[in-house]
């Protein structure tokens, strides 16, 4: 699990970022963590954040991880496989949201 200071750089990340693209900040703090965990970590992403995340949409998210790439504190870390669990999870997120509810 990421420490409290790559949380606190994320969260930053997402501001500045939201605000340089003028992406309104749609996303709840617990779903950017949870998105953020499941593209640069291992985790998964509830359908709630998935709604907030195709909600953002496309053009932020792929922003933000570009944001967060560019960050020193993830230097280490392999940009083609980010890139790639960024588009997979954004790919889930909107067949999971686009797909019909199952009727009771």
């Amino acid at each position: 699990m990421a420490s409290l200071n790559v949380y606190s750089v994320l969260v930053v990340l997402f501001l500045t970022c939201g605000a340089e693209n003028n992406c309104e900040t749609k996303m709840g703090l617990p779903c950017v963590l949870e998105a953020f965990t499941n593209i640069f970590e291992t985790g998964s992403i509830s359908n709630k954040c998935c709604g907030e995340l195709v909600v953002l949409g496309k053009f932020c998210h792929s922003a933000l991880v570009k944001r967060t790439l560019e960050n020193r504190l993830f230097k280490d870390i392999s940009p083609v496989t980010i890139i790639a669990k960024s588009i997979q999870t954004w790919n889930n997120c909107l067949a999971l949201i686009d797909s019909p509810s199952p009727s009771a």
